[in-house]
């Protein structure tokens, strides 16, 4: 195990890295989104078709996709800068104004008259989802928006800690894109963390970090993931075809799964008491990883501070995030037993 510190000292060590989070920037690229909550109360069905009727009494707009991990970031009071592509509508004019609200940096934002904004509307109802509806386009961005979105970068990516990558497959995330991200992380020696999706696995090599679900593990390794020694296998076979560093598998009610190249497997149990939401919670774990590599703890204890994160997070509802005073809150409460051994 990489360290053996006395618990006062490693909580202390912790705190200390929570705190210096204020001075941290992180460059978040990927797939930005709107998440749209329609709230409102049904008391009745259609008489057009067997559906209920929503009476709609509020509606609420949150950042989701890649603009969440940002939000994340920001509410543990770091630098975030957010990069990805939106529309000229409405819809893109309410996440610049959000970012502006909550001091997102939106200089590497681009824009593209060609693409609506991703919107993602829940219809909630006494508390349960009833339906939603997604607006997007899922098309590659065209070479012009590579090009724009490469200059804004090279700008953002000066005297930054870390680049996130959010990919959830809506094209901002593409071969030009990742080689140029890979290319200027590797040169400057900046970790590139990514949370991915399967369909665009050969994108990702040369990164430092791969933030996978199990699911999305399984599908990477082409093998089911049922115990220890398969997750091994898994993050080894995963690892060599991408040349990565670090695997961070998250596991649900399981806890975490990480893999270092040359040190093996270290497992995390979950620290969630009571599991209201699992919506965002990737975000919040890449997000807490970075941090934490971007602030010099170890590997295996940025995963617990994610893991932790995470435990707080699904306790809400809805697109949640982290305080530092939450984290700090958890990390005095929490035993560190299992990170000791």
């Amino acid at each position: 195990m990489e360290t053996k510190t006395h618990p006062d000292k490693l909580k202390s060590r912790l705190i200390d890295a929570v705190e210096s989070f204020g001075h941290k920037k992180i460059v978040v690229v990927g797939d930005v989104m709107l998440d749209q909550f329609v709230w409102g109360e049904v008391s009745r069905i259609s008489p057009e078709a067997p559906v209920p009727v929503v009476e709609v009494e509020k509606e609420s707009f949150l950042l989701g996709g890649a603009a969440n991990v940002a939000n994340n970031l920001r509410s543990l009071e770091a630098i975030p800068v957010l990069s990805g592509v939106v529309g000229t509508d409405a819809f893109g004019a309410t996440i610049f104004q959000i970012c502006k609200e909550k001091g997102i940096d939106t200089s590497a934002l681009e824009q593209d008259a060609t693409r609506p904004t991703t919107l993602k509307t829940r219809i909630v109802a006494r508390g349960q989802q009833v339906v939603r509806v997604d607006r997007e386009k899922n098309g590659p961005i065209s070479e012009s928006t590579v090009q724009n979105l490469k200059e804004k970068l090279a700008k953002a990516f000066q005297e930054c800690n870390c680049i996130v990558i959010s990919d959830y497959n809506k094209g901002v995330i593409c071969k030009p894109v990742m080689d140029f991200i890979v290319g200027f992380a590797k040169k400057n020696n900046i970790p590139t963390l990514v949370d991915p999706k399967p369909v665009n696995s050969s994108l990702y090599k040369g990164a430092t970090v791969l933030t996978p679900n199990k699911k999305e593990a399984e599908d990477m390794a082409s093998m089911p993931i049922n115990s220890d020694k398969e997750i091994e296998e898994a993050a080894l076979s995963i690892s060599e075809a991408l040349e990565l560093e670090i695997l961070l598998i998250t596991r649900g009610p399981e806890g975490m799964a990480l893999w270092q190249k040359g040190k093996g497997l270290f497992t995390i149990p979950t620290m969630a008491r009571e599991v209201f939401d699992v919506t965002g919670a990737g975000d919040t774990v890449i997000s807490l990883m970075a941090l934490g590599l971007a602030s010099d703890l170890t590997p295996c204890e940025a995963a617990f501070l994610a893991n932790l994160a995470a435990g707080i997070v699904v306790g809400k509802v809805g697109t949640a995030t982290v305080s530092r005073n939450e984290l700090k809150d958890a990390i005095d409460t929490v035993s560190l037993e299992h990170l000791e051994k």
